[in-house]
């Protein structure tokens, strides 16, 4: 019998993941022998089943037949590398040896090094038996998914182009990974089978979710995978609507549950919102039973019990003001996160309040799957545009495909005004038509943008946290590596200086408090503030510190009037002083709405309830000011 593949994927923060653990626990308790691996750069495995699991196959405590794996890119990368590099270190002096290492030590090796280590799984070594019988994996958000799996292709293309010329790939040499090459061709080959693999998209009902299902399957399509279903998630249960914010939201969702019905022809699963988090093995079998058996959420699902919570503290609105505003100079303000937290809605109503102030205000995003337009309600392109109804706000989304295209163009012209002959040119073009340019080219761009005198106020809304760190990482990673990247093949002196000068600019921006702030975007609860609290460190590594909090989807107090509403608000309340503790800086709080924040509008008046209602907060929480 073939083994299982399922894959989940979906917009960031739809609940990938307590679905994909909750298939894979029931699957254990079936007697199948069941494997979860996530491929996410910002895993949170471990803190669902509230245990170590790490880069390596780990038996789940108190589950069996479930094992899990979190893939680490970094290890995978060296590992990738090492296998990659053995036969050359028996054939090639130590120096030629090394600037091939150094050729592959870029951000791309990471990419196809995380592919390599995924499709491990997708594949039984003939004549042995198959291991599991299903082999759940828990993606990124959507648009990395997609890029994930459209590697094999290009990477193949790759390949077959550097074989034919220098021999040598930013993935390693040619001649080393051609297995890599049958490797992914048979990945694909599985995951286009019907019979063996699965693609379960988790969305909430609202309409960007459908938006970027729609899109992903389309895309999913393209790449001859065509087997799908749907998880309906976070649906409000008929105890949430005794509480007038929940039920408005509920009817919200009725009419986006019957546009699913009518849009989408693949089988339709739904799975209501519970009163507390899903963490730990006792409650994913609760949530189990609810799901496949359809028991009663009331009933079957045992919340966190809460010991009452100290008021959480509220910032006063002059700090907050100050981290977003210019002071006589531009100010970058980035909001990253978890994927679906509302980074993209935090944006917005930040750059709207800006561009309401007088300010000259860029809004810009580099997420594969953005959704600037849809939350202005206004268009949005590759090109920087002038948003309708706004003055002084202009918005743009970087695309990297068409970012590589003028970044491999400028680079070349370049290299032809310099006089560089024809052969260097060529070995040049050759190492910018890798896929992995698309990562440096956007970054690029976004310097672009980042240092146009014109913007009074930049901000930024970043992909999902793995990716963001990824792409913040790379001027440190290219600044270091830009002669041996593109140019050590050609000649050293055609070094890029001005780009070098470019990013120590951009980097001494991000690391001056008064010229930038990270602003983090969670919702209260534990699983974004673990990731948040992670990312916040791992980019003072590089000597960028957080300065700001945004805890989002807050349910007001005085909505906090039923038992449902009542236990979720407890939950919050929980987090939100943990949120305090934990990062000491100013948290903004956007609200819990009746219905999705769309239109500059609701923006506006979000703008000034949440950075200028000094005077209301004043009357309400007078000590808290």
């Amino acid at each position: 019998m073939k083994t299982q593949y399922i894959f989940f994927s979906g917009k960031g923060g739809v609940g990938k993941t307590s679905m994909a653990c909750t298939h894979a626990v029931r699957y254990a308790e079936e007697g199948k022998k069941t494997l979860i691996v996530t491929t996410d750069p910002a895993s949170n495995l471990a803190d669902v089943f509230e245990q170590t699991i790490g880069h390596h196959i780990t038996a789940v405590h108190e589950v069996p037949n479930l094992s899990a794996m979190e893939i680490d890119s970094d290890k995978a990368t060296e590992e990738y590398i090492d296998r990659a590099m053995e036969p050359i270190r028996a054939a090639f002096p130590p120096q030629i040896v090394q600037v091939m290492e150094e050729q592959m030590s870029g951000p791309c090796t990471a990419e196809v090094a995380a592919f390599d280590r995924f499709t491990d799984f997708l594949e039984v070594p003939t004549g042995e038996e198959t291991v599991f019988d299903v082999v759940i994996f828990d993606t990124a958000p959507t648009g990395h998914t997609i890029r994930l799996l459209e590697l094999p292709a290009e990477w193949s293309q790759s390949i077959d182009a550097a074989s034919a010329g220098s021999g040598q790939t930013c993935l390693g040499p040619a001649a080393a990974i051609q297995d890599a090459k049958h490797k992914y061709e048979r990945a694909l080959t599985a995951m286009r089978d019907s019979n063996q693999t699965t693609f379960v998209f988790v969305l909430h009902p609202e309409a960007i979710s459908i938006k970027e299902t729609r899109r992903a399957i389309g895309e999913l399509s393209k790449l001859e995978i065509h087997n799908f279903r749907l998880i309906i998630n976070g649906i409000i249960p008929v105890m949430g609507i005794e509480n007038s914010l929940f039920a408005a939201r509920a009817n919200m969702q009725a009419r986006y549950l019957r546009q699913i019905s009518t849009d989408f022809s693949y089988p339709i699963q739904r799975m209501t919102l519970l009163s507390g988090e899903i963490k730990g093995v006792k409650r994913l079998s609760q949530v189990a039973k609810i799901f496949f058996d359809g028991n009663s959420p009331t009933t079957t699902f045992e919340a966190e019990k809460i010991s009452e919570q100290k008021q959480s503290f509220i910032s006063p609105v002059a700090d907050i003001r100050k981290r977003i505003s210019p002071n006589g100079h531009r100010h970058t303000v980035f909001f990253a996160g978890k994927g679906g937290v509302g980074k993209t809605v935090a944006s917005c109503i930040t750059a709207v309040w800006l561009a309401r102030q007088g300010y000259k205000t860029l809004l810009l995003t580099t997420d594969p799957a953005a959704h600037l337009g849809d939350v202005l309600d206004s268009p949005v392109g590759d090109d920087v545009t002038e948003i309708t109804g706004q003055p002084h706000l202009w918005a743009v989304k970087i695309d990297p495909k068409s970012a590589a295209d003028t970044y491999k163009e400028r680079i070349l012209n370049d290299a032809i005004q310099r006089g560089r002959p024809e052969s260097a040119i060529a070995t040049m073009e050759e190492e910018l038509n890798s896929p992995c340019t698309e990562e440096m080219a956007a970054f690029d761009q976004f310097i672009d943008y980042a240092s146009q005198e014109q913007w009074e106020a930049v901000v930024f809304d970043t992909a999902p946290t793995g990716h963001t760190l990824r792409m913040l990482e790379l001027p440190m990673d290219w600044s270091k590596q830009l002669d041996v990247k593109i140019f050590a093949s050609v000649d050293s002196s055609a070094a890029d200086d001005v780009a070098k000068q470019r990013f120590g600019k951009v980097i001494d921006m991000m690391r001056d408090p008064g010229q930038s702030t990270f602003a983090f975007v969670m919702y209260p609860e534990a699983t974004p503030i673990i990731e948040a609290y992670r990312a916040a460190a791992e980019l003072g590594t590089t000597g960028i510190n957080p300065g700001l909090v945004v805890a989002n989807m807050v349910i007001p107090l005085e909505e906090a009037n039923t038992d449902f509403t009542r236990a979720r608000r407890s939950m919050q309340e929980k987090y939100l002083n943990e949120i305090s503790d934990r990062f000491k800086l100013p948290v903004v709080q956007i609200p819990l709405l009746p219905q999705e924040i769309r239109g500059l509008e609701m923006l506006s008046e979000l703008g000034e309830k949440i950075f200028q209602d000094t005077a209301e907060l004043e009357k309400t929480n007078p000590e808290m000011i």
